[in-house]
């Protein structure tokens, strides 16, 4: 089992967009994937009801766990999906 803490970065933290691209990620891997606020008990990140529930927003910690054969590959997809901002924004001033 793999577990990462991140900080969320899209301005909608976990709703919308970026909630439906965490249960997309979580549902292709074999792994189970969790996500949660830093330091509580994560939920099942491949259910989008559980994903919105949490409440998590911009700039929230919140913790990734994986556990099975592909569990690498899976925390990399949901981190890179967590900490990428929206609207294809990379931090420059358009």
């Amino acid at each position: 089992m793999i577990e990462r803490t991140i900080t969320v970065v899209p301005e909608d933290g976990l709703h919308a967009r970026p909630a439906s691209q965490v249960v997309e990620a979580a549902n292709s891997y074999e792994s189970k994937v969790t996500v949660g606020p830093a330091g509580s008990d994560g939920v099942d990140a491949a259910s989008m009801l559980a994903v919105t529930g949490l409440g998590v927003g911009p700039g929230d910690e919140v913790d990734i766990t994986a556990d099975g054969p592909d569990e690498e590959a899976a925390i990399d997809d949901l981190e890179e999906i967590l900490t990428t901002p929206e609207h294809g924004d990379n931090g420059e001033e358009q």
